[in-house]
């Protein structure tokens, strides 16, 4: 039961994070689908600091480089997003499905190249970061304290009192939902959704390196993040873009997603014969179902993914 609620916490925060990302750009109007995209970047600038960080640094330093590292990547990405939605006015969708095909692409052809420079035999896409990892994790009477717990619960207050105790949160909103009314009275509609999609950058970088270092100390990069990057969108949907109901979904779908790492291996999952893919599948099919039965009362922001056009009114 302790290892459950251990996994059941960290994939929740891996998902709290994607979400809140998401939940900044679409507030602002821009659909990020490239969440995907964004948190392999992330995941791979943070494992890639913590390849080459010397041996002996203080755990202090290494958790601030490597969430500075994930967080610059996943910002940087996103950089690609916000240039072809609010500049170049592309369509959101598609910009998004390039972004996470050409991350895992691209992150792949990196660690091959590292790998194959230090050592020609090395062709993998695999990064190790076995001793730096334990900086991370703090064991409490047999449960794995992970600080990134720490951040996401951070980052969920900051997120709630940005969104709705400020005006840049209030002005952000108000570009989601009646970008020309914002305009009018004075808000940078283009600035607003920049930083909406910069922030998402920033979590989905982030959650990038969560998810990477939550169960194993190495990384193969061509199994990209497994789809956790769609699942919260289902979660940020599911909690109606709000972000104590996007943490409230985190949990439910981050349970179903742990059950696959701790009850498979116990004597009586073994004696049902379910295969274990059936456990893995279980927290995209229990998105299905969700969004199948709440979609319909779902309220997005009204002018998310139509590129705003100064001159229309």
């Amino acid at each position: 039961m302790l290892l459950l609620i251990q996994y059941t916490l960290l994939f929740a925060s891996i998902l709290i994070l994607v979400a809140l990302g998401g939940c900044f750009a679409e507030h602002s109007g821009v659909i990020n689908l490239g969440l995907e995209g964004i948190m392999v970047i992330g995941a791979l600038g943070g494992a890639l600091m913590m390849r080459y960080l010397p041996s002996g640094t203080s755990a202090f330093v290494i958790i601030l480089l490597v969430v500075l590292a994930s967080t610059l990547s996943g910002l940087l990405y996103s950089v690609l997003l916000a240039v072809a939605a609010i500049h170049f006015k592309a369509d959101q969708t598609i910009v998004g499905t390039a972004m996470n095909m050409l991350g895992t692409a691209a992150a792949t052809v990196i660690v091959k190249a590292l790998n194959t420079a230090a050592n020609p035999d090395d062709v993998s896409s695999t990064v190790q970061y076995v001793e730096e990892k334990a900086a991370f994790i703090i064991n409490i009477g047999g449960f794995e304290f992970n600080w990134f717990m720490v951040f996401t619960v951070i980052a969920l207050v900051v997120s709630y009192i940005t969104l709705y105790k400020t005006k840049f949160g209030l002005r952000l909103m108000a570009c989601g939902e009646h970008p020309q009314a914002a305009d009018s009275a004075g808000v940078n509609v283009y600035k607003m959704r920049w930083a909406g999609v910069l922030i998402s950058g920033v979590l989905g970088g982030l959650g990038g390196i969560v998810y990477i270092t939550a169960g194993v100390s190495e990384w193969k990069f061509e199994y990209g993040v497994a789809g956790f990057g769609f699942l919260a969108l289902a979660v940020m949907i599911f909690g109606q873009w709000k972000p104590t109901k996007i943490a409230l979904a985190a949990l439910l779908f981050g349970l179903f997603r742990a059950l696959s790492n701790v009850y498979f291996g116990f004597d009586f999952l073994v004696n049902l014969k379910i295969p274990s893919g059936v456990y893995n599948m279980l927290p995209y099919i229990i998105s299905l179902v969700v969004l199948a039965f709440t979609s319909g009362k779902s309220r997005a922001p009204k002018s998310e993914g139509i590129p705003y056009d100064k001159g229309s009114r």
